[in-house]
């Protein structure tokens, strides 16, 4: 199988780099470390060591909601971001980023409003949205910067 044919994913659970082929992207595809699921439909939560893992070593897409607890809108945009995550999983890992337990990432990436939305593809930020939306469009917004 040549490396065009396969993806490097992160479990979301162990944070595990797994080899997949992208024939099989859309099946129930587990973590060989761990075994559990590699795509759940759901955020995942990430702190800055596992933040670095899903940017760094993933091929997948990964659109970060950077939010806090206290935040209103980060907590009325919380099942729209769920279901976005049904939606555009499994090409696409969305995650979410505690503002308030990742400081160093908040500012690193200076967020400077929450929510904010960050996409990254290749270890780099190509798209940033501040603002609470809907499932729709943050669907909608994802795919625009993905050319899908």
């Amino acid at each position: 199988m040549s490396s065009a044919e396969t993806l490097h994913v992160v479990c979301p659970h162990c944070h595990t780099t797994n080899r997949l082929a992208q024939a099989h992207l859309g099946n129930a595809a587990e973590c060989g470390k761990c075994h559990r699921p590699l795509f759940t439909g759901q955020p995942v939560a990430l702190a800055e060591a596992a933040f670095e893992r899903h940017v760094g070593r993933s091929d997948l897409p990964l659109l970060v909601d950077f939010w806090a607890p206290w935040c209103g809108p980060c907590r009325m945009m919380a099942p729209a971001f769920e279901a976005a995550a049904r939606q555009l999983e499994p090409r696409v890992r969305l995650a979410k980023v505690n503002t308030e337990e990742a400081q160093s990432l908040a500012a690193r990436f200076q967020i400077r409003s929450i929510p904010t939305l960050a996409l990254f593809v290749g270890g780099r930020e190509v798209a940033r949205q501040p603002g609470a939306m809907g499932q729709a469009d943050i669907v909608r917004w994802v795919q625009a910067h993905l050319g899908r």
